[in-house]
């Protein structure tokens, strides 16, 4: 039998602990830890050693933001990261996918979206919520163009080596990898891109899989985010699709 998935829960809001720990736990989800801030977060991950952090945007002390770049520091085990946010365009979740957070979930999903989330990113796929992807990745890919080489941003968020560690050079990549890397940054499943480009779905996986491992990537999300920001693909073309929870 699985050993059950262990989750921290970090938000400074207690009656949102207490509902998504009783909802985690109606279905066999173990809530290890609880944080009120960043700090205790940290100290929690290193302390409990979690599958997966519920991980608040907007905490004191310190913000769900640095708590992610602490905690995703690239050592072997490192848990899966999901963040929560009250606002479908938070201005601090474009960064803290690119520090390397799985995705991101609104407080107010159904209790279905809460567990099928936290299942997800723990097998190693990424979650964004649906109908928001594009607009995000769009947005804050769009805004980094325009303000990135002046270093200053309108919404004052810090960007810094965790942006720029995404400007990666795709020289690397196969021309079939390159048009795959395309269409998975307009939000295609595997299943589309097996259909547009005529291909199995396995070998669509593997072409998912040589890409993130060429590339240095933890998943489908920083594929994206790469994809913008190196301009393989325009923000503001619209032809992304409305969002994505495929696996890689």
């Amino acid at each position: 039998m699985t050993e059950p998935l262990r989750v921290l829960l970090a938000d400074d809001q207690t009656l949102v602990r207490t509902g998504f720990r009783l909802i985690l736990g109606a279905d066999g989800i173990d809530v290890v830890a609880e944080a009120t801030n960043g700090t205790e977060a940290v100290e929690a991950v290193d302390r409990t050693r979690p599958d997966v952090v519920l991980m608040d945007v907007r905490m004191p002390e310190m913000d769900g933001l640095e708590a992610t770049r602490r905690i995703l520091t690239g050592a072997p085990g490192e848990p899966r990261v999901i963040i929560l946010t009250t606002f479908d365009l938070d201005r601090y979740v474009y960064a803290a996918l690119s520090a390397g957070a799985s995705g991101f979930l609104l407080k107010d999903v159904t209790p279905e979206q809460l567990t099928a989330a936290v299942r997800t990113v723990r097998t190693g796929d990424a979650l964004l919520a649906p109908a928001i992807t594009r607009r995000l990745v769009q947005r804050f890919a769009r805004d980094e163009h325009r303000y990135g080489a002046a270093g200053g941003h309108p919404h004052g968020t810090q960007r810094g080596s965790d942006t720029a560690s995404l400007h990666r050079d795709l020289a690397p990549l196969t021309p079939r990898e390159l048009e795959v890397l395309g269409l998975l940054a307009r939000g295609l499943s595997n299943a589309e891109l097996a259909a547009r480009l005529h291909l199995a779905e396995t070998t669509v996986k593997t072409h998912v899989a040589r890409i993130l491992a060429k590339l240095g990537l933890r998943d489908r999300v920083q594929a994206v985010i790469v994809a913008y920001e190196t301009g393989l693909v325009s923000a503001g073309t619209g032809e992304a699709a409305e969002g994505f929870a495929e696996q890689a």
